[in-house]
């Protein structure tokens, strides 16, 4: 008796019962739960490991009541039966038959509350959870989850971001939105396989609303803007103003399209191609020209590489001096692209002009206005625009496709080396007159002053408009406050200089300009005096030892031996143009 009686002791319910009744389970039962929840995964697992204590604790149950049946036989079969209490009394008070109905009342309990649960998930991955645009935006970053939709679904990403080939950094521009504007970059996601790894952690699907476009309000004057990229930082929504994100803007040599930043002054006009009509300005005496789309073809098509710039490009690191009025650019307004179209110089030929010795201008007319018609404007010197040698498009494709909307579809100006205020987009008239453009784009904006010169005393007649740019760097990788690993730094980076000046050398720091290291420029061509186009820079050093920060500088020279200034303070100007000092990057290294 003492024997059994020890045997049953030895399976008093315990943990480690419990866990040594649950064999390893299968892949089926051990798989990701894919439904709303992303709070623990009870499933079809725990329901498994739950099953086996049930088990435990009804078996252990039995043998007690088996153990009561025979005492009580015993007990009642002797000769007094009246001085023997029946052991059945006892067992009411016996400590571990008491503990074995309580485990199986826990046991039962908690069992329902789980099949409750697994009934609710099962519900679930029937009916998909559903969520609009909006709840899916708040969920950016890894306080509130990353989620992003793909199509009509919705995932939570979140776990999957650090494990993401690209680094995190790039799944993070997609986090709150929709997935095809950056799978569109990269042709790589187009697989089957990519697809099944996103599928688990889908969490809901949108809702019917979400699926479909918004409506547009038509007595918006910037309600027939076109879509945009959502990686693009908005600096201005009307007009709007982008910049690609640096981590973006030097991935490639080219800049796709839909991440090439942005520069609006008014609403994007719609234009229609087959009705369109170039307006040239012949000399006195000649009739003007009215040219189609079609006729622009029929010039020879000529293709060239160029960065544009604008003027504004870094103006946030001048309002941090002093306040400066414009938008509030950083590293990314600048882009590269190939474009295409007619020189300039040979329809201005077909329509009779020429060089002449009294400066004259070349006046560019936008068909983008504002309420009162005025439209943007901009001029240039006759003699870049007449020199075949400058290069001066009338282009109508950009990185071989046609002019997008938001880049001045279906014709615009585009002028090599020189700021990007002057490349004026849907191009409606030009006319060669003998001062510039009145506009006020070209009159009242976009100079340069003198650090002293105060909105009370600025004289917009006293300084010539810009045309080519000063040289430029900037880093685009490491991020500004981010982290790098110890042993080793990658820093990457565009320069760039205006005027068909070539980059010959950018130098680069780790600790704030105390001491310098030559950063390796791309291989790609630049043409004595015609480099239009920027160069993609990088540097790969070690990490001091010992050092829990950088401060890492960057600085370009050009081929006239121009240089960078080492701060904005001589260079700082009310408007925040030619903003170019060394661009500098704080980071920690990883411990």
């Amino acid at each position: 008796m003492a024997g059994r009686l020890a045997e049953e002791r030895q399976w008093s319910f315990n943990s480690n019962n419990v866990t040594a009744l649950a064999s390893p389970l299968p892949p089926a039962v051990s798989g990701r739960w894919t439904g709303p929840s992303r709070g623990p995964q009870t499933g079809s697992a725990t329901m498994l490991l739950l099953h086996r204590a049930v088990a435990l604790g009804l078996r252990q149950t039995c043998r007690l009541k088996s153990t009561h049946s025979r005492l009580c036989i015993q007990a009642c079969s002797t000769n007094d039966s009246s001085q023997h209490q029946c052991p059945s009394l006892a067992f009411s008070t016996d400590n571990s038959s008491t503990r074995g109905w309580r485990v199986m009342g826990t046991l039962l309990g908690l069992g329902a509350v789980l099949a409750y649960h697994d009934r609710r998930c099962r519900a679930a991955q029937k009916s998909p959870h559903i969520y609009t645009r909006e709840e899916v935006k708040s969920h950016s970053s890894p306080e509130t989850r990353i989620w992003v939709t793909l199509g009509s679904e919705v995932f939570d990403v979140t776990e999957f971001v650090d494990l993401h080939p690209g680094g995190p950094s790039k799944l993070m521009l997609a986090a709150g939105g929709p997935l095809e504007p950056f799978w569109a970059l990269y042709a790589v996601h187009n697989q089957s396989h990519i697809r099944e790894i996103l599928a688990q952690y889908k969490i809901g699907e949108l809702s019917p609303e979400d699926k479909m476009p918004s409506t547009l309000k038509t007595s918006d004057p910037y309600a027939d803007d076109p879509i945009r990229h959502p990686a693009l930082k908005v600096n201005s929504q009307r007009p709007f103003n982008a910049e690609p994100p640096p981590e973006l803007l030097t991935e490639t040599y080219i800049t796709p399209n839909p991440i090439f930043f942005t520069r609006n002054h008014l609403p994007v006009p719609n234009l229609d191609p087959d009705t369109y009509r170039l307006h040239i300005v012949g000399p006195p005496g000649r009739k003007p020209l009215s040219l189609s789309l079609d006729d622009l073809h029929q010039f020879p098509k000529h293709e060239i590489t160029v960065t544009l710039q604008c003027a504004g490009n870094r103006r946030s690191e001048m309002s941090q001096l002093k306040e400066v009025r414009g938008l509030e650019w950083r590293t990314g307004a600048i882009s590269t692209a190939r474009w295409a179209g007619a020189r300039l110089c040979d329809v201005l030929a077909k329509a009779g002009h020429q060089l002449c010795e009294t400066e004259a201008h070349v006046c560019f007319e936008g068909l983008d206005s504002d309420p009162t018609g005025t439209a943007y404007g901009a001029s240039i010197p006759l003699a870049r625009a007449l020199d075949p040698e400058a290069e001066v498009l009338l282009a109508y494709e950009m990185n071989g496709q046609p002019l997008p909307r938001d880049h001045g579809f279906p014709v615009r100006v585009v002028v090599p080396g020189v700021v990007g205020a002057r490349h004026v987009k849907w191009l409606g008239k030009v006319s060669v007159e003998p001062e510039e453009s009145h506009s006020h784009w070209q009159r009242r904006d976009y100079k340069g002053f003198c650090p002293s010169v105060d909105w009370d005393s600025v004289d917009f007649d006293s300084s010539p408009s810009i045309q080519e740019l000063p040289v430029q760097s900037a880093i685009t990788e490491p991020k500004d406050g981010g982290m790098v690993e110890a042993g080793e730094v990658t820093v990457k980076g565009y320069a760039w200089s205006g005027g068909g000046r070539a980059v010959i050398r950018v130098d680069v720091s780790l600790d704030g300009g105390l001491t310098w290291q030559v950063a390796e420029l791309d291989r790609e061509e630049q043409r004595p005096r015609k480099a239009w186009a920027w160069r993609l820079w990088q540097l790969q050093a070690p990490v001091p030892p010992g050092k829990k920060e950088l401060n890492i500088v960057c600085k370009a020279v050009d081929d006239s031996y121009n240089v960078q200034p080492d701060t904005v303070a001589p260079i700082w100007n009310l408007r925040g143009v030619l903003s170019n000092a060394w661009h500098r990057v704080h980071v920690r290294v990883a411990s």
